[in-house]
């Protein structure tokens, strides 16, 4: 355990976290998202739902602030100007880490293209529909203090 970190961070999901660059990619699955199929690197977090990975992974992972469009979710198939529930929840989220943040909507197939690019997939076992999201990596704007 380490003060300060959900413990839903686990040492593998920190460890990708870490190795992340300025403008890689991270998904954030839902149980019906093709995880093992699209994933170049895949952390399982089956029990555990969207909301609660989200928000412990934002707390530590700085959010793209150099290009638009750095939280993207997944289009209501058929219907891409609903909004449901879980954008809400992703839109919650990404506001507390930045409240300049705005959640942009891919089409389910593009929103597939890009997931299959990105650094790495957690698949949750969120059960509610679209509880889909892709984040951009950025910089830390602020000198990190050492002891």
């Amino acid at each position: 355990m380490l003060i300060g970190l959900d413990p839903v961070l686990t040492p593998e999901l920190l460890s990708h976290l870490r190795a992340m660059g300025h403008g890689d990619e991270i998904v954030i699955a839902d149980g019906s998202f093709p995880a093992t199929t699209v994933a170049k690197r895949l952390v399982r977090l089956d029990g555990v739902g969207l909301r609660r990975v989200l928000r412990a992974i934002l707390a530590v992972l700085p959010i793209d602030e150099s290009e638009p469009d750095p939280v993207l979710g997944m289009e209501v198939i058929g219907n891409p100007d609903e909004r449901v529930p879980m954008h809400a929840e992703i839109s919650a989220a990404a506001a507390l880490a930045d409240d300049r943040v705005k959640l942009q909507l891919l089409e389910r197939h593009a929103f597939y293209r890009r997931a299959s690019e990105a650094f790495a997939v957690v698949a949750t076992g969120e059960t509610a529909f679209y509880g889909n999201v892709i984040v951009r990596k950025g910089t830390i704007d602020r000198p990190v203090i050492h002891g």
